[in-house]
C-alpha cells in the first residue's frame, strides 16, 4: 500500500540550496494520480533574521508532526553563518537534534547518494529511503 495520509511530515532541507526538491515532493503530493500524500506540517518561508523565532516556528512544526524527512543535499554538513545563536552546525542539524528530542520519527533521503549524511542521524533509528524517488520515500515512511 503505498498511502500514508495518516502521517504528519515535517520535511527538513536547506532552504537555499535544495528547496526545489522540497517543492518536487509537493507537486509529487499534489498530483491525484500519485501514489504519494502526506500531510505537509513544513513552514515556508520564514522571513526573519531572527534565530529564535525561526526556533519557534520550526519548534512548533516539528511538534505537531508524526516524521521529519530530512532531504540530505550537498551542503547538509556546511557551517552556517549564524551557527552559534542556532546551537549547532546548521539548521538541518538543528531540525534533526530537535525531532530526536520531541520523539519524532525519522526518515532521511539522500538527494544524490555522495552527499555526506549529517553526523545527528548517526546512531538515531532513521529510516533511509534508498533514492530520491516516490517509491523509495513512500516505502521508508511507510515502514518508520
Amino acid at each position: 500500500m503505498y498511502m500514508f495520509s495518516q502521517k504528519k511530515v515535517c520535511i527538513s532541507f536547506d532552504w537555499h540550496n535544495d528547496r526545489q526538491y522540497r517543492y518536487l515532493l509537493n507537486a509529487w503530493s499534489a498530483n491525484h494520480r500519485s501514489p504519494i500524500s502526506f500531510e505537509d506540517l513544513t513552514p515556508g518561508a520564514i522571513n526573519t533574521d531572527d534565530v529564535g523565532r525561526v526556533k519557534a516556528v520550526l519548534t512548533s512544526k516539528i511538534r505537531n508532526a508524526t516524521h521529519t524527512l530530512i532531504l540530505i543535499g550537498e551542503h547538509a554538513n556546511d557551517l552556517h553563518e549564524d551557527r552559534i545563536k542556532i546551537g549547532t552546525r546548521n539548521w538541518i542539524w538543528w531540525e534533526i537534534e530537535r525531532s530526536k528530542e520531541e520523539g519524532k520519527r525519522l526518515i532521511a533521503v539522500k538527494i544524490d547518494s555522495k552527499n555526506p549524511t549529517p553526523d545527528p542521524l548517526y546512531n538515531s533509528s532513521a529510516k533511509w529511503a534508498m533514492s530520491f524517488t516516490v517509491p523509495a520515500i513512500i516505502k521508508a515512511i511507510n515502514e518508520s
